[in-house]
């Protein structure tokens, strides 16, 4: 066997066109895995397959493959807020079908009408049907009748073979009927019964079958079709948080330009009531920046000069000029956005399952319909009877209720977790959600809000002056990302004035404990405190520590020179938050890089039992596996790089919004707010996610289970089973919409605890 360069591999999204139900999305699935190396997750619910192809295989290639299954293919065009497929309205083909739907129904209704209600069948009632009808089961089904005859040409059956199938068979049996079986005589009357029945020796005829399939299907598809834009709204509406025109500062100037002209390290202007066209830093002017609509936070926040804003987010006071940080792809809304459109391409377990089934069904309720057909002929039943049950079977089994049971749900999902602050990397992660019971939370800047300040700075006496220490600390520290070099680097820039931090050299961060550089010759670290500090500073580490503030060392040349006391604040929903996950099971640990005694303080206020202090990466990593190893289903939150190694190993790695990019990356969801709390509304909402698809798959295989047999022994009457068929699809989406309203709400309490309790301390 050849081996598969994993490197090499390349994601490509195409947008396939014409799919119907769970056997085309299995199909399309099939055809582009029979191409060396690719492997395809179609999603019916989007239209669109994400696949994974090594480099050789060129997308054109993937087009072809998909066209050779009867699908239409393209590579989608970039995504731009305004476009009319992008904001829920309806596209061309759309229209054509709302059209096709008007006029079916139009020559369908009379028919309907006439065939139900044996008082108003006047004399020759049923030609006038017949001619209502054949434009109905001809031109109003045509677009079933082509995928069928595609899907023949390539040895394929679907959901339109079953309608097709379905409207042709009624339709043939009402003309044979009309021209050779007496129901074409002046004054024939027809009853309208459940079951199937001759009159007076006269064919019955089934027109009101050949013109109801249709349209129950076309009414099914249209009503299916505008909820299935509805799971996306949340994914719009994020598409349109972004500016099409930015003013940019030239000097005393300014001029409108294209946002897609705007580069990093531009200045730009936010006026009251404008979004932020892109991720920035606030050079001049303060004002309340409202972000609700790209992070879930409810309260607009105070950005003056220094701070962050992110792109999308609306100015709700005065001016403010901005340098550009990141654009394009590289913002954050850009990375919420790719991250709710990577979500809704998996699939559940339960979905690939329903899929497998799909590849089978539709051959299936063929051989059934025959089946069906010979049995009733051989038992001795008219053909009128037979061909009855074998239409009904046709057209009441339903694929497409099994396609979008997992898809619609997930849009659905993604979209309300990105609108309160979550997000998740897809099907797999949402899973993993539901069934975690232990969670091991970092301190500093998860429980912590991490916007630290120095409280105290202990030199070592006959040493370098304060001033010195802090000149050289904070110059290290200015290439760091950690929240404790910021507050150093901050309150020395503050305290020694106007003077400029010389450049470092060699600079080297080492996760989990510090950061070192040379400095004008000098060796400087600022690191963790060691195990024995000089007894000059020993009061200042014990006072530091019953104040629960972080202490760190700064060695110069080798000599520890220096402690100073780092203080943060607990976040405010902290507390609630680890209440909240209690209560949904959760075993909470605190796991810290952090000295024992601050972290004991810490674990004490938010009444966390079980706390390791001092731990290194390798020490969080081995602490997930011990977890692990006693059956522990485990998440990890974290927001720095020394939480990269656990978050990659844990069940679910869980990133704190702010944190850095090495979190995020190795995590499978992310709390955008930067707030604890989102994590029991992340747990609540997939439990709930995961609660919809199962009943929408219930329902899917229940139907077909049950009104499958009632077709075949002759208790549905054809027109009634097109009409179960399409309310059986609608009412899977219309379950799936009820997340788009989901509310966090309070956490109800749970009956079980988790099965062991860890307890030790470093």
């Amino acid at each position: 066997m050849g081996a598969v360069s994993v490197p090499s591999l390349t994601v490509t999204d195409i947008a396939v066109g014409g799919m119907t139900c769970a056997a085309c999305v299995r199909r399309v699935e099939k055809k582009l895995a029979k191409l060396d190396g690719v492997a395809a997750s179609v999603n019916l619910a989007t239209g669109r397959a994400r696949v994974s192809h090594p480099g050789e295989v060129s997308p054109h290639e993937l087009m072809a493959a998909v066209e050779q299954a009867s699908y239409t293919a393209r590579l989608p065009q970039p995504e731009r807020a305004g476009d009319t497929d992008d904001d829920g309205q309806e596209s061309a083909a759309d229209r054509a079908e709302r059209s096709r739907l008007i006029v079916v129904a139009l020559l369908s209704v009379p028919v309907l009408v006439l065939s139900m209600a044996p008082a108003l069948q006047f004399s020759n009632w049923q030609w006038l049907c017949f001619m209502l009808a054949a434009p109905v089961a001809v031109w109003g089904a045509w677009p079933f009748h082509e995928r069928a005859l595609r899907g023949v040409r390539h040895a394929a059956a679907t959901m339109d073979t079953l309608v097709s199938f379905g409207v042709v068979a009624s339709f043939c049996w009402s003309v044979y009927a009309l021209f050779f079986g007496g129901a074409g005589q002046v004054g024939m009357r027809m009853p309208f019964t459940l079951m199937p029945s001759a009159a007076d020796g006269v064919a019955h005829l089934y027109l009101e079958a050949a013109v109801g399939v249709p349209l129950f299907v076309l009414v099914g598809r249209f009503l299916e079709g505008r909820a299935r834009r509805g799971t996306g709204a949340a994914l719009r509406s994020l598409a349109r948080l972004s500016v099409k025109d930015v003013a940019v500062r030239e000097g005393r100037h300014e001029r409108l330009i294209p946002v897609e002209r705007l580069t990093v390290g531009d200045t730009f202007l936010v006026r009251p009531g404008e979004r932020v066209a892109t991720d920035g830093v606030v050079v001049e002017g303060s004002s309340a920046v409202d972000q609700a609509l790209v992070t879930g936070e409810s309260e607009p926040v105070e950005a003056g000069p220094g701070d962050t804003v992110i792109g999308g987010a609306v100015n709700a006071g005065g001016l403010l000029v901005v340098r550009a940080a990141a654009v394009g792809a590289d913002t954050q809304l850009a990375r919420i956005t790719r991250m709710v459109t990577e979500a809704q391409a998996g699939k559940a377990r339960a979905q690939r399952l329903a899929d497998s089934v799909a590849g089978v069904f539709v051959p299936v309720i063929l051989a059934l319909a025959v089946t069906t057909l010979a049995f009733w002929l051989g038992a001795g039943a008219d053909a009128q009877a037979a061909v009855t049950a074998c239409v009904a079977v046709l057209v009441v089994a339903c694929p497409c209720a099994l396609g979008l049971a997992t898809p619609t749900a997930l849009m659905a999902a993604t979209g309300r977790g990105a609108q309160l602050g979550v997000l998740v990397t897809g099907p797999q992660a949402l899973e993993s959600l539901q069934h975690i019971d232990t969670v091991v939370l970092d301190k500093t800047g998860t429980l912590t809000s991490g916007l630290m300040s120095v409280a105290q700075v202990t030199v070592v006496p006959d040493a370098l002056a304060e001033s010195e220490v802090l000149r050289l600390a904070a110059a290290v520290e200015e290439a760091s990302e950690h929240p404790l070099g910021r507050a150093i680097t901050v309150h020395a820039v503050r305290t020694l004035a106007d003077e400029v931090l010389p450049p470092v050299r060699d600079f080297v961060a080492v996760p989990g404990f510090g950061v070192r550089g040379r400095v004008e010759e000098h060796l400087v670290e600022v690191s963790a405190v060691a195990e024995e500090v000089p007894d000059t500073l020993a009061d200042a580490l014990r006072t530091a520590e019953e104040a629960a503030h972080t202490a760190v060392q700064v060695s110069i040349d080798g000599t520890v020179m220096a402690l100073i006391a780092v203080g943060d604040v607990i976040r405010p929903g902290s507390y609630r938050a680890v209440n909240r996950l209690r209560r949904l099971g959760v075993h909470p640990v605190l796991a810290t890089g952090d000295r024992p005694a601050p972290a004991q303080a810490v674990a004490a206020h938010l009444a966390i039992d079980t706390v390791h202090a001092a731990c290194s990466p390798e020490d969080k990593a081995a602490l997930v596996a011990a977890l692990q190893a006693e059956g522990r289903r485990v998440a990890v939150v974290g927001d720095g790089v020394n939480d990269a190694a656990a978050l990659a190993s844990a069940d679910l790695g869980i990133a704190m919004g702010a944190g850095t990019d090495a979190a995020i990356g190795a995590a499978d969801v992310t709390l955008v707010r930067g707030d604890i709390e989102a994590l029991a509304d992340a747990v609540r909402l997939s439990r709930t996610t995961l609660a919809t698809i199962r009943a929408n798959l219930m329902w899917a295989f229940g139907y077909n289970v049950v009104t499958v047999p009632l077709a075949m022994v002759g208790l549905l009457n054809p027109m009634l089973a097109a009409a179960a068929m399409s309310v059986s699809s609608v009412l899977v989406v219309l379950n799936s919409l009820r997340l788009r309203t989901w509310q966090p709400g309070p956490t109800p309490a749970r009956t079980h605890k988790p099965r062991q309790r860890a307890r030790s301390s470093w």
